[in-house]
């Protein structure tokens, strides 16, 4: 039910005379959204996507198989977006799986762990690979996860930066451990993808009513 906003005004004519124009706010809007997690092995992930959906931290998280699926809303004041998270697997083997997932994808995080220069190669590969494969349309996102333990980091965030602003990608980065960072990075996330209303339900086999008809000699009905 729409909530109703009261203004007071003066009706033309009659100073003094004070009347209520009824205005209806906007109505509140969700949004759905395909938002696929890609990345190397071991740079965070799933502790990535946890931290996010459930404010919860594993030290030794097991690594995932193809791909596992969770959702959450994020909101954005008069709207919200419902993600729905595919968390694909890392390891090589489990590659050729990946268009399935990011087929459609409003948006992608490729992760890349701060401590290990060759995950960040590993990220440059997958941001060539959506933007050959992907579509145009999609927001690709790159998250510097494990920035908690900056006495061993190898890659700096200006190199970083540098590079996402080159491609035209969004960077933040992340503390899976501490939660920096992951709630501002998937607000922001939100903001970018393009809204498209959800289409209206309808039966998938609308029933009419029968129509009548005059029954002749030969007829089956």
């Amino acid at each position: 039910m729409n909530i109703i906003n009261k203004m007071n005004i003066t009706k033309k004519g009659s100073p003094g005379v004070s009347g209520t124009l009824m205005m209806p706010t906007p109505k509140y809007q969700t949004y759905h959204a395909k938002l696929v997690i890609l990345g190397d092995t071991a740079v965070g992930k799933s502790c990535l996507v946890l931290r996010y959906v459930r404010e919860e931290f594993c030290e030794f998280q097991e690594s995932t198989i193809g791909a596992a699926f969770l959702s959450h809303t994020a909101e954005l004041g008069s709207e919200s977006v419902k993600f729905e998270i595919w968390d694909t697997a890392g390891q090589e083997r489990y590659r050729s799986l990946a268009p399935m997932y990011y087929r459609g994808a409003a948006a992608a995080v490729i992760v890349y762990d701060v401590t290990n220069r060759e995950s960040f190669s590993g990220a440059k590969s997958w941001v060539k690979e959506l933007e050959r494969r992907a579509g145009t349309g999609i927001v690709i996102a790159l998250a510097g996860n494990k920035s908690d333990m900056e006495s061993k980091r190898n890659i700096e965030f200006e190199e970083v930066a540098a590079y996402a602003q080159e491609n035209n990608l969004l960077h933040f980065e992340t503390s899976a451990k501490t939660g920096a960072n992951i709630k501002e990075f998937i607000q922001e996330i939100a903001t970018k993808i393009p809204k498209t209303p959800p289409l209206e339900t309808h039966s998938a086999f609308p029933i009419a009513p029968p129509r009548h008809r005059r029954r002749d000699p030969f007829s089956c009905w």
